[in-house]
């Protein structure tokens, strides 16, 4: 059975960027994948044109989180997004602009 991506991209205000990096790693994506909901994640810096490679400021970072089916996704949706969402809209506001979508795995 395929499996399903939730995929989080963040473009993050580089005033925030180093605290952001460690509030992910050490509290977001563990109690994203506390909910028991997720088999995995990766946690990717988006590059861009060749050009951007070497571009320090701020950032664009995406959180790819796996998942077993589209009922696992639908549960995590109304169950946990929201309460996390709010999480992180209280810490950093408008310094964050994040866009979510929804990939299938192909073979």
């Amino acid at each position: 059975m395929p499996k399903i991506i939730y995929n989080v991209t963040c473009s993050v205000e580089e005033s925030i960027k180093a605290e952001w990096l460690t509030w992910m790693r050490t509290v977001h994506i563990p109690e994203v994948l506390q909910t028991g909901l997720f088999e995995g994640h990766k946690f990717l810096r988006v590059i861009g044109a060749l050009e951007d490679a070497q571009k320090e400021e701020g950032g664009t970072y995406a959180i790819q989180y796996t998942l077993e089916s589209i009922e696992k996704f639908l549960q995590y949706a109304q169950d946990h997004a929201p309460a996390l969402r709010a999480k992180t809209e209280a810490k950093y506001g408008e310094k964050i602009m994040a866009f979510r979508t929804l990939l299938e795995e192909m073979d």
